[in-house]
């Protein structure tokens, strides 16, 4: 039998016994269930099921809980928290999709057999009935757990069919707890990935979000390009399939972009300055060549080129985020790295100029260590003499810019004049000249890096002079 923390089993217990006491019954389901058994030890959200409906709930929790919520209240779900536990205490459902529909039709259930039997699969089938704690497992959840397999309770079309999104929370949990997925459950996957369009954009991302923060997005990513649910979701990553990358190095250019989200991962925690999983560096590691397809030219002589890739795979990145509802600085930030990862190769084998270190800070924004780490990630060449010479070059930038930071403070660059002292020395008033002259003295700022006050004045007058 699982074993909960001491605080969790106290609570649980005493939350049993005021429902029994009720008439009513309830049981610790899902992922809390699955995961004590894994031995994950985690701290999070408690899913319980109950006999119970929500005005009974609310009733149940009045005087028990800190707080309660009642915002899932449609969908049979009162939320609560008691001391630093959170839990969601939903009635036993059935739900299902309608065939024209992209939400499901909640209907409450009868049984906790019956509540088991319609979720998403085996290893999150099983509860722990309160107060007693029996373990529950109608459809050999432990054994699908002890196999690190993924099956659905019911047939996997009848559970795919009540809710398409199972097929990617298939390849998400494939991805976190490293498990295989069953041949029945690819197969209907394959068969079935079309019905995956009537699932709301929002469910869509988020599902897509887990999978490529979990450890390993590879297995579920490959997952979904296998059995065609992304060409519904994310088509751009399958069309990738067909590429060659210019070096000619990789098998195609799908795989050379899940081997940039694998080597970005590792450079969260190894490349200073560390970081939590990143969701905008993850993301644009995935996509930063979904361009390629749409820019490929063959050579004579044989090559294959993908001219201005990064500028048409931007604008495909911010299509594609905004449909999937990702929020605008989620897409700005993803796309804007996009357009920037090939800026580093424009620079030859290392010979910048500080004016092009400056315009690269400046160009990359809050985005530069984000830039660092996706365009050390983006070299996956197999010569390991090309490789250690990329990486060395991009030490020697990285330096420079440190260098030049402390010097010239890079991250805030602004020309040496103001707009008050351009309206000043020009004598004219505010209005679209201004931003005309602001702009070149930026240009020249970082051409020639900080200058004295009075050398800047002599060029605007110059400049200025030029130009009227």
């Amino acid at each position: 039998m699982p074993v909960l923390a001491p605080d969790v089993s106290e609570l649980l217990s005493d939350l049993g016994e005021r429902f029994r006491t009720a008439g009513f019954e309830i049981a610790l389901v899902g992922g809390p269930v699955r995961d004590v058994l894994l031995g994950r030890v985690k701290r999070g959200d408690l899913d319980l099921t109950t006999s119970a409906q929500p005005p009974d709930i609310l009733r149940l929790l009045e005087g028990w809980a800190d707080t309660v919520w009642d915002v899932g209240i449609r969908f049979g779900t009162v939320g609560c928290r008691k001391g630093d536990h959170i839990l969601e205490i939903t009635t036993y459902r059935s739900e299902e999709y309608d065939p024209d529909s992209r939400k499901p039709e909640v209907t409450f259930g009868s049984s906790l057999i019956g509540d088991l039997g319609r979720r998403d699969f085996t290893v999150n089938s099983m509860a722990l009935r309160l107060p007693e704690m029996e373990f529950v497992d109608p459809f050999g959840g432990v054994n699908d757990l002890a196999a690190r397999l993924l099956r659905t309770p019911s047939t996997p079309e009848q559970s795919f069919s009540d809710d398409p999104l199972r097929m990617m929370r298939a390849a998400r949990f494939a991805s976190q707890l490293d498990f295989m997925v069953a041949e029945e459950v690819v197969a209907a996957m394959t068969a079935m990935a079309e019905r995956i369009t009537i699932v709301s954009a929002e469910r869509v991302r988020e599902e897509l979000v887990r999978l490529v923060m979990s450890p390993s997005p590879r297995t579920g990513l490959t997952l979904l390009v296998d059995t065609g649910v992304a060409a519904h979701v994310v088509p751009e990553l399958p069309a990738l399939q067909l590429e060659l990358d210019e070096h000619h190095r990789h098998k195609d250019v799908y795989e050379h972009s899940i081997v940039v989200l694998e080597q970005a991962i590792a450079l969260e925690t190894t490349h200073m300055p560390t970081s939590e999983p990143d969701l905008i560096l993850r993301m644009a590691a995935l996509l930063h060549d979904i361009g390629k397809p749409r820019t490929r030219r063959f050579e004579d002589g044989g090559g294959v080129s993908f001219h201005h890739h990064e500028v048409v795979g931007a604008r495909m990145v911010r299509k594609r985020l905004t449909a999937l509802r990702f929020s605008n600085d989620e897409i700005e930030q993803i796309s804007r790295l996009t357009e920037l990862h090939l800026r580093f190769h424009g620079y030859g084998s290392g010979e910048w100029t500080d004016s092009a270190v400056r315009r690269y800070v400046r160009d990359a924004g809050d985005l530069l260590v984000r830039l660092h780490k996706l365009t050390r990630a983006d070299c996956t060449t197999r010569n390991a003499k090309r490789a250690a010479m990329l990486q060395r070059t991009y030490d020697s930038l990285e330096e420079r810019i440190e260098v030049l930071a402390a010097e010239e403070e890079l991250a805030a660059i602004r020309p040496d004049l103001d707009g008050a002292d351009i309206m000043r020395i020009l004598n004219i008033p505010a209005g679209p000249a201004v931003g005309e002259a602001y702009r070149f003295l930026l240009e020249l700022r970082l051409d020639r890096g900080p200058l004295d006050s009075a050398v800047a004045e002599a060029e605007l007058r110059d400049w200025w002079s030029t130009r009227s």
